[in-house]
């Protein structure tokens, strides 16, 4: 039997579908203290249960993206706050090779974060 996070993988079309696992699989193994979850229907990845990310698709283009939870304390050019004020998104383009070195040093400051936070 499939889990809820997993039928919302499962349902998504190509080139998204694969692009989404992708991303997941490169979050779980950023840290393996890293868990997933759903939150407003959405992936939800934790570290010591505080959100890091979600992962979700933009309702007018399709385009995935990892919406970084504290992203206004994070800076990477490649991060976009648009009109939100807390969190920041890095969008991906489905169709073309992950900017895997960007997602690990973003992921990577997130964790950062969360270790100050936290002390």
């Amino acid at each position: 039997m499939l889990s809820i996070i997993d039928e919302f993988y499962l349902k998504m079309a190509e080139p998204q579908k694969s692009c989404l696992l992708a991303l997941r699989s490169i979050i779980l193994q950023c840290n393996p203290a890293i868990t997933e979850t759903q939150k407003y229907g959405m992936p939800c990845f934790c570290y010591k249960n505080k959100i890091v990310c979600y992962l979700w698709t933009d309702k007018k283009t399709d385009e995935p993206y990892i919406l970084m939870a504290d992203g206004k304390l994070l800076d990477h050019p490649m991060l976009e706050s648009g009109e939100r004020s807390r969190m920041k998104i890095l969008r991906v383009n489905a169709g073309k090779d992950l900017p895997l070195k960007a997602i690990q040093a973003i992921l990577h400051q997130a964790l950062n974060l969360h270790h100050k936070l936290s002390s």
